[in-house]
């Protein structure tokens, strides 16, 4: 705002209607402040605030379902971890270690274990879990071979039983020859050249009781 300049020779009546002019002036300034202060008025600052906290409350809220979100995702990937480590095998070099369980199970149902052999394939969109089918010959009668499958559920690694066949044994009375395929996983962080390239398979004969 330019105030009116003061000049040599101006009598007490200009003086004084300058002065009124610029009160006048200063007043009108101030008046407008009061009716629109900068900001908004108090009623639309009073509505600003609201919303503005309405928005903290609903980023809190969205800030708690992350971190519950995060919570459980952390948790299911940790059940997952401590499930295959305790039930899928760490390497195919664990076969051995599962016809061993196959074998034992088998004592315990009164079943003749005979054969063993398995073969590995990658399984479709993993990096490092491939799926073992282990295919196990035996003899040993109706009662005995539902022991037997007791027994497999009974065991601390994951055996699926994807096929079984039994015939009854000529000659034997009772007594039934017995194919039974077996599924299970294996959980390596690098799985070897030749299983990249194609399955591999394996063999273990003469084993019995």
């Amino acid at each position: 705002m330019n105030l009116p300049a003061f000049k040599l020779g101006t009598t007490p009546s200009d003086l004084l209607r300058m002065i009124l002019g610029a009160l006048v002036v200063l007043n009108l300034i101030a008046a407008g402040l009061i009716l629109y202060p900068p900001g908004g008025s108090p009623e639309q600052m009073q509505a600003q605030l609201q919303t503005l906290q309405t928005q903290i409350l609903q980023r809190k809220a969205q800030l708690v379902r992350t971190r519950s979100i995060a919570g459980k995702v952390d948790q299911g990937r940790n059940q997952g971890d401590q499930f295959m480590d305790q039930y899928f095998l760490n390497s195919a070099n664990e076969y051995s270690t599962i016809v061993g369980e196959l074998v034992g199970a088998a004592k315990r149902a009164s079943i003749k274990a005979k054969d063993h052999s398995y073969i590995t394939e990658p399984i479709e969109g993993s990096d490092d879990l491939t799926m073992m089918a282990i295919t196990g010959a035996y003899e040993g009668t109706y009662p005995d071979l539902l022991h037997f499958v007791n027994e497999i559920d009974r065991t601390k690694r994951l055996l699926i039983i994807e096929n079984l066949s039994a015939q009854p044994q000529q000659g034997s009375a009772g007594v039934l020859n017995i194919s039974i395929r077996f599924d299970t996983f294996v959980k390596e962080k690098a799985a070897p050249p030749m299983q990249q390239a194609g399955p591999q398979q394996g063999e273990v004969t003469g084993v019995g009781q």
